[in-house]
């Protein structure tokens, strides 16, 4: 578990993100959007949730892998798998419903429907388990390499039909809340960029399924800082590509939107979750990531409940700071204020969690004592 601490440290690093975008974006002022603070916050922005959902597919490769290795059958093992998806997916529209509580009256209906991050995250498990039973095998070696190959391809297809279906060929057929999950269109005349549909989010689990299961092949296993070494090189060269077939004068798509909807902006995106990955192990190894306490560690390990309820305090009715009337030092100090709050959230989970499993446990019989 200390050699994957690098998942947790990465999932932590998405929540300060998270947090940091959210808390400017709902209490600066209008006046100070403007502002280089609101613009690189708003960037950083964009790599939470890609970051969520890849690690989502790392974490499902690891547990089939580990499963497979146990000789677990493969139904038992997409009957776990897909229950633990369907339990996301399920939170996700929970939370949806504590949102509309929340803010009843001001809230409008529709919100109930809107497809988010963890109706997303919920989705793309129980696709990846569905695929992970397909790709199934009697020696684990194939089934492994069935798995990267078949992962690639699939998040490679989502990313290659994202265009259309945004576009020309959306499935207008469809009640909005289903054709929201296809290209996130919601309530509105055309998709919304801001919201996750499987087109093309899916796409970065996919990609982490496939990362995940290369870290079990018997190469990664024996040079393993080389292999990140290389994952790392390999997300400097999707850049590349990405700009080079952006600069080119052949398009494929009748509507062309780098930015949101087209492959060559997620194959840009995945390039940098794949450098983020190498540098993130690399301070996880050699750096000072798990020397004493790690607070990034420790939000990544209860990354769904900071999410879940730092939302409330930011965005909601229980919002500690007036939304869209702060200045720039206030709102960094209400930052400040969530980031703590929230980590001593984590560490009270984690130290229930553990009190609950040490109950839990059978008490330890005394050894008998010989007669004298």
């Amino acid at each position: 578990m200390k050699r994957l601490s690098y998942i947790d440290w990465l999932r932590g690093l998405a929540c300060l993100l998270m947090f940091q975008t959210h808390c400017y974006d709902s209490w600066l002022r209008p006046d100070l959007h403007d502002s280089a603070l609101y613009k690189w916050s708003q960037l950083g922005g964009t790599l939470p949730a890609p970051l969520f959902i890849f690690l989502a597919g790392i974490s499902m490769a690891l547990v089939t892998e580990r499963l497979r290795e146990k000789g677990i059958a493969r139904n038992t093992i997409a009957k776990q798998t897909i229950f633990r998806g369907a339990e996301i997916f399920a939170l996700g529209i929970l939370f949806r419903l504590q949102e509309y509580a929340l803010g009843y009256k001001w809230v409008p209906w529709t919100d109930l429907f809107r497809v988010d991050i963890l109706n997303i995250l919920g989705l793309s498990m129980i696709l990846m388990a569905l695929f992970c039973w397909l790709a199934s095998a009697q020696q684990i070696a194939a089934a492994r390499a069935r798995s990267i190959a078949g992962a690639l391809t699939v998040a490679t297809l989502i990313a290659m039909l994202t265009p259309p279906l945004w576009t020309t060929h959306r499935p207008r057929f469809l009640p909005w809340p289903l054709e929201s999950y296809v290209n996130g269109v919601h309530v509105f005349p055309e998709p919304q960029h801001w919201l996750f549909p499987i087109f093309p989010w899916a796409a970065f689990a996919f990609a982490g399924l496939a990362v995940g299961f290369l870290v079990y092949t018997s190469f990664a296993r024996r040079n393993e800082a080389l292999f990140f070494f290389l994952l790392g090189l390999s997300g400097v060269g999707a850049c590349c590509l990405s700009r080079l077939f952006d600069q080119s004068p052949v398009h494929l798509y009748a509507v062309y939107d780098y930015w949101h909807s087209n492959p060559n902006f997620l194959l840009m995106r995945c390039g940098i979750l794949l450098i983020i990955t190498f540098l993130v192990y690399a301070w996880c190894c050699w750096g000072l990531a798990q020397i004493g306490f790690s607070p990034v560690i420790q939000l990544g390990t209860t990354s769904l409940l900071i999410y879940w309820v730092h939302i409330e305090f930011v965005y909601g009715r229980l919002s500690i700071l007036p939304k869209r009337g702060c200045s720039i030092p206030k709102a960094t100090f209400g930052l400040f204020v969530i980031f703590l709050a929230m980590l001593a959230l984590s560490i009270l989970r984690t130290r229930y969690k553990k009190a609950s499993i040490k109950a839990s446990q059978p008490a330890a019989q005394p050894a008998s004592v010989p007669a004298s």
